[in-house]
């Protein structure tokens, strides 16, 4: 198998932990968001603390990035998953933004 064959795996693979962990965040915020808060709301948010674990144990660098770091040397934010460049490339921070205004909803809603 060729460096090609083995990063498109990897970035299909990589692309789809980024949907699956887009449809965890997005559940939570909606549910916090309609106020209900359910044992999905706790389990995403687990999932989401263990995303951040790993990204703080990785230096803010995907594991998944490390990688497919071994079959490319490109420079480009999206070598690694099929996402636009732009995207890619502030992924970390709109995501983060989003979960911290998800967090601060959860938290009215559990003193309201």
């Amino acid at each position: 198998m060729t460096d090609g064959n083995k990063l498109f795996i990897v970035k299909a693979v990589h692309t789809l932990i980024w949907v699956f962990f887009n449809i965890v965040i997005l559940y939570f915020v909606y549910a916090v968001v309609v106020d209900q808060i359910d044992r999905w709301v706790w389990v995403c948010l687990s999932l989401i603390g263990l995303e951040v674990l790993t990204l703080i144990v990785f230096r803010t660098v995907c594991p998944v990035t490390l990688i497919a770091r071994q079959y490319s040397d490109s420079t480009k934010d999206n070598f690694d998953i099929f996402l636009p460049n732009w995207l890619a490339r502030y992924n970390k921070k709109i995501y983060s933004v989003i979960v911290l205004i998800g967090i601060v909803v959860l938290m009215y809603r559990l003193v309201t």
